[in-house]
């Protein structure tokens, strides 16, 4: 497909807005025009049509508002069309919108002024309601809101909705953009928010000011085994980085992973469930501080007890395995914590 772009605006805007879009269909005019609707208005919305065969080229051509620009481009996979906005962005903050999601009309200003007043801060999402289709499920993503409890939970899976995310654009340039090499992505997004949650500090409004429409055919919940052994990788990274300060993960950090993740099976031989929990332990200390770590219920001591919990199954030769995150998560908010 020929490249064409569309520049309307001259000075610097303060934000920049990246979607791709591949055959956005019904749903891409909602989503934009949330987006154009926002109370906060210097923003720039960079529209990458990511090789659309339906009508989004020309929709995406009929837009008359002076702060979208439009690339149309060749199919690049996401994480390339997402790298080729975020090149092109102008403004010191980059916000991520999907095609088929919807935001608060306060999303923008409310990220503005956070990261404005938090200059450590460099990425910041919103909690979510998710919807199928046109339909709210009464279920959110009501992600850790705390720089320390994110980085924690980043330990072991992904707690931003995508298409919630501001990030600095400062922060791009130092750590790097959406990570195209093949064997570590998807998840895209978790692994950038990864490498910059061992940088900077990070954090989700706690206000739910994002729709997630979720859909059959979400990556994120295929549970096809590539794309788990590639979440497993990134968490157990982030383990190694975060215990030990090393970027290579040993065996131990894939076990946690791999273990946390239902996969029992992909565990070394000699698995040690004392060297596993140190290394959440570790971890821990690292990130909240020893002081934060006295008495059973904090959220070291759950993941360590759900742990040992698990590995004991395993061990039995019992069924029944599974991803237990949820069920940690759900018992550390009784307890009062954000997580």
């Amino acid at each position: 497909m020929a490249m064409h772009t569309m520049s309307k605006q001259d000075s610097a805007p303060t934000v920049s807005v990246v979607l791709s879009v591949k055959n956005g269909g019904r749903d891409l005019p909602q989503a934009l025009g949330t987006i154009l609707n926002q109370s906060f208005t210097d923003f720039e919305l960079i529209a990458i049509n990511n090789g659309s065969t339906d009508e989004t080229c020309s929709y995406l051509d009929s837009i008359g508002d002076p702060r979208v620009r439009v690339i149309h481009q060749d199919d690049a996979g996401l994480a390339g069309a997402l790298n080729r906005g975020i090149s092109l962005a102008r403004g010191r903050y980059i916000a991520r919108q999907d095609h088929d999601d919807l935001a608060d009309p306060s999303r923008i200003a409310k990220q503005v002024e956070f990261l404005d007043a938090r200059p450590d801060h460099a990425l910041v999402g919103t909690r979510a309601e998710i919807w199928v289709g046109d339909t709210p499920t009464g279920r959110f993503h009501d992600h850790p809101t705390d720089d320390a409890d994110l980085r924690f939970a980043l330990l072991f899976n992904n707690y931003f909705v995508h298409s919630s995310v501001m990030m600095r654009k400062a922060a791009l340039d130092e750590v790097g953009v959406y990570s195209t090499d093949r064997t570590r992505q998807p998840p895209e997004d978790y692994e950038l928010w990864s490498r910059i949650a061992r940088r900077f500090r990070v954090a989700n409004l706690p206000e739910r000011l994002t729709i997630y429409r979720e859909v059959p055919t979400s990556m994120s919940r295929d549970g096809v085994d590539p794309f788990k052994e590639k979440l497993v990788l990134i968490s157990a990274e982030n383990l190694a980085a975060a215990s030990t300060g090393e970027a290579k993960p040993q065996r131990v950090h894939h076990d946690v992973a791999n273990l946390v993740h239902g996969m029992p099976d992909k565990m070394s031989r000699g698995a040690d469930i004392e060297a596993m929990c140190a290394v959440i332990s570790k971890a821990g200390a690292a990130i909240f501080g020893d002081g934060y770590l006295d008495g059973q219920n904090n959220p070291v001591a759950i993941w360590s007890r759900n742990l040992r919990h698990h590995f004991g199954i395993q061990r039995a030769g019992l069924t029944g395995v599974r991803n237990f995150a949820g069920g940690v998560r759900s018992r550390l908010r009784r307890l009062g914590f954000s997580i």
